[in-house]
């Protein structure tokens, strides 16, 4: 009698929830299990009690060239979930200090023609400016991104924003070769993959619950509350999970441990892993803003960065917020609120509001962090990690959890095929 092989996936965050579809949709037999009620992790909507309407429980703003976000959606046929502000890339910017507002506009070619045109990129900066970015594509190792790009008009208004929002750390500490890897899958492949994407409805509509649908019809097997305690390891193999019971892992069965990575060293012996973290807050406002406003706006020269319109809702995320993170709701609120109102135009009065402190949100991206990061690959032959936090190349974000799962279940099948081989011959 053949026994079916068995995929078995450990946390059903993006990265497991990657795995997961991408093996299911293979045909291979899927067990998830997730310790918590729900799936997504980070990612995901909820209804918040408070505030009387459904919120992200974090805000991410998603390009066009994030393209393992875009293979994923259409895996679970979403893709259709996310929607552009406008056809082309434009990002919006008000400086808090000075009352100027911007937008920068790259073309969608590759050639970045735009530039040369003063009305598509920051005030005050030359096409010059832009073209000293070209050493952060090439930094060394142990460069940050203040010492690349610091103490330019184009610095302030544009790349530490950026910097400190994608890599969730501060520019001074921050790795300017991770910015680097960022910039050329973004701007450095045009404007065509920098077109900035929201979901139409929320992270769960569009990440969570199509995913969980997917696995459902293709008959993965969903383990809600399944706490997993440890694994056993026999003959350099993993042979057991141990859970809310003892599943035995078969010969042909591979085990991906898609956690946090605190989690995941709990797990498997001696791997590496960041161990610094940063912050992030997240500000959610009960607002109905007036049409005509931006669906995104970036900050310059106040508290937060980005600040998101949504249906019903205002939301500002502090990044790299570590420095805020002891602060009462009753004193930050006020000073959040007094930027969006003046960034959107609105009346002064603050809203019904909820704060949000995640003090451990994504690990620090810094040069010593970063080679913390562990691969995909274990001592085990039938075990794989994914995570955000592994070495993907990308910070702490959802293309990078993504991807991370979707390399682990493509190495998982390999693995498993190359096995076969050898028992063949």
């Amino acid at each position: 009698m053949t026994v079916a092989t068995t995929f078995h996936v450990i946390g059903a965050g993006m990265a497991g929830l990657a795995a997961a579809v991408r093996l299911s949709t293979w045909g291979c037999r899927v067990i998830v299990h997730e310790a918590s009620a729900q799936a997504g992790g980070r990612c995901r909507s909820y209804f918040d009690r408070a505030l009387g309407c459904r919120i992200d429980n974090g805000n991410h703003l998603i390009l066009s060239g994030n393209d393992g976000i875009q293979r994923f959606l259409t895996q679970i046929g979403a893709r259709d979930s996310l929607d552009g502000a406008t056809d082309v890339p434009v990002f919006p910017f008000f400086d808090l200090r000075s009352g100027d507002r911007w937008r920068v506009r790259p073309n969608l070619g590759r050639m970045p023609w735009w530039i040369f045109c003063r009305n598509r990129r920051v005030p005050g900066t030359r096409a010059g400016d832009y073209l000293r970015v070209a050493p952060l594509l090439w930094a060394g190792a142990a460069d940050t991104v203040s010492d690349r790009l610091g103490g330019t008009a184009i610095y302030e208004k544009l790349w530490h924003p950026l910097a400190v929002s994608t890599l969730n750390t501060e520019a001074e500490h921050a790795s300017a070769a991770l910015l680097g890897r960022i910039l050329r899958e973004t701007f450095g492949r045009g404007g065509a993959a920098c077109r900035p994407l929201m979901p139409r409805v929320g992270l769960s509509e569009s990440f969570v619950d199509p995913a969980l649908i997917t696995l459902q019809r293709h008959g993965a097997e969903i383990r809600f509350g399944d706490r997993i305690r440890g694994l056993e390891f026999a003959d350099g193999r993993v042979t057991a999970i141990l859970g809310g019971e003892r599943t035995a892992i078969g010969e042909s069965d591979s085990v991906i441990v898609a956690t946090t990575a605190p989690v995941a060293q709990q797990l498997v012996p001696g791997i590496m892993a960041p161990d610094q973290f940063r912050a992030i807050i997240n500000a959610h406002f009960r607002v109905a803003v007036p049409s005509g406003r931006p669906s995104f706006l970036g900050l310059v020269g106040g508290v937060a960065e980005w600040v998101f319109v949504k249906p019903d809702v205002v939301s500002v995320t502090i990044s790299a917020a570590d420095r805020l993170v002891a602060q009462s709701a009753d004193d930050l609120l006020p000073r959040l609120w007094a930027e969006v109102a003046r960034a959107l135009d609105l009346p002064s009065p603050m809203p019904p509001a909820r704060l949000i402190r995640e003090k451990r949100a994504t690990f620090a991206a810094t040069p010593g962090q970063l080679r913390q990061r562990a691969g995909t690959r274990t001592a085990w032959p039938n075990l794989w990690l994914a995570g955000d936090w592994t070495a993907t190349g990308l910070p702490s974000t959802i293309e990078g959890a993504i991807r991370s799962g979707q390399r682990a279940a493509e190495l998982s099948q390999l693995g498993l095929k190359s096995d076969a081989i050898d028992q063949a011959a």
